[in-house]
């Protein structure tokens, strides 16, 4: 069924499963899409497939790259293209017009700089309430999973520090709470640390982190290094961390490494672990965005 997206031209370059179900939902509502390293799916036979990321943005209205990001050098490594299909932004962006929506999960600071010289318009779908709060879900999920399958015990009764308490740190805390873990929350923000408090956690002020060492596992969700060599050194070998900060995350993994402990950057989670209801959320939020986003260029190019 046609929409407001009828006949206008979006480029996505690279994906995994939940960029697949988008694109199909775009085309449904009549968009005309530019597709780079999707996979040959029957739903997708009205895109024009190509190759060329730089030929794909030619004439685009906006650009959506995956939510799993780029590397730190602004590569997307997400596609289900060829092996040696390389995307890389640095050759795709200063091709696009000033204004241009560019949609992407979290904008590597390679990327943020690239669409503040070339006046892009960049939306880090990942901060936006309605995708991050849904997608703190299966994002805690997939963070619980991680740990059970790394540990030998239950997460009933473990002793449990989840390092932040935004829209993710929360929803896990929570989670593990229901789980019947023993859990505590450590933020800098006396706000958090009030509403852990609120929801029957142990609370820890970061500045005070060296305190406590006590844990079977750490939740890590603080996108800076909280987890250095010299608090890790203190935990008991058994400890497991996971780390589900973006890149580079939060925790010295090479000294957790050196010291014995397992440490995971838990990445992209909801893609993996939950790809159906990960998807349905990108496929709600993301037609709407897009309309909202060239409706606001539409109208300024009319007064």
């Amino acid at each position: 069924m046609a929409g407001q997206l009828s006949g206008t031209p979006v480029s996505m370059l690279g994906c995994d499963g939940r960029e697949v179900e988008l694109a199909a939902a775009l085309l449904e509502q009549g968009a005309d899409l530019r597709l780079v390293g999707f996979p040959a799916d029957e739903r997708l036979h009205k895109a024009l497939h190509l190759r060329d990321a730089k030929e794909a943005v030619r004439g685009t209205r906006a650009v959506i790259a995956p939510m799993s990001s780029t590397d730190a050098a602004g590569r997307i490594a997400a596609h289900m293209g060829p092996s040696d299909l390389v995307i890389d932004l640095n050759e795709v962006l200063p091709l696009l017009p000033c204004g241009t929506p560019l949609l992407i999960g979290v904008a590597r600071p390679v990327i943020r700089g690239m669409a503040a010289q070339y006046s892009l318009r960049l939306v880090e779908m990942a901060e936006i309430d309605e995708i991050a709060i849904l997608n703190s879900i299966p994002t805690a999920e997939g963070a619980i999973q991680v740990a059970m399958e790394n540990t030998a015990i239950t997460i009933h009764s473990s002793r449990c520090l989840v390092l932040g308490f935004g829209r993710c740190g929360s929803t896990l805390a929570r989670t593990l709470l229901a789980l019947g873990a023993r859990v505590t929350v450590c933020s800098r923000s006396e706000k958090d640390l009030a509403g852990a408090v609120a929801l029957g956690c142990e609370v820890l002020p970061l500045g005070t982190l060296h305190s406590r060492w006590d844990f079977d596992i750490v939740f890590n969700t603080i996108p800076a290094l909280v987890l250095p060599r010299a608090y890790l050194r203190r935990l008991e070998r058994g400890t497991v961390i996971v780390d589900i900060a973006s890149g580079p995350g939060g925790t010295d993994f090479a000294a957790a490494e050196q010291l014995g402990l397992k440490a995971i950057h838990a990445l992209s989670l909801p893609g993996r672990v939950a790809p159906k209801t990960a998807a349905a959320i990108l496929v709600k939020t993301v037609p709407r965005l897009l309309e909202n986003l060239l409706g606001e260029d539409d109208h300024g190019s009319e007064r």
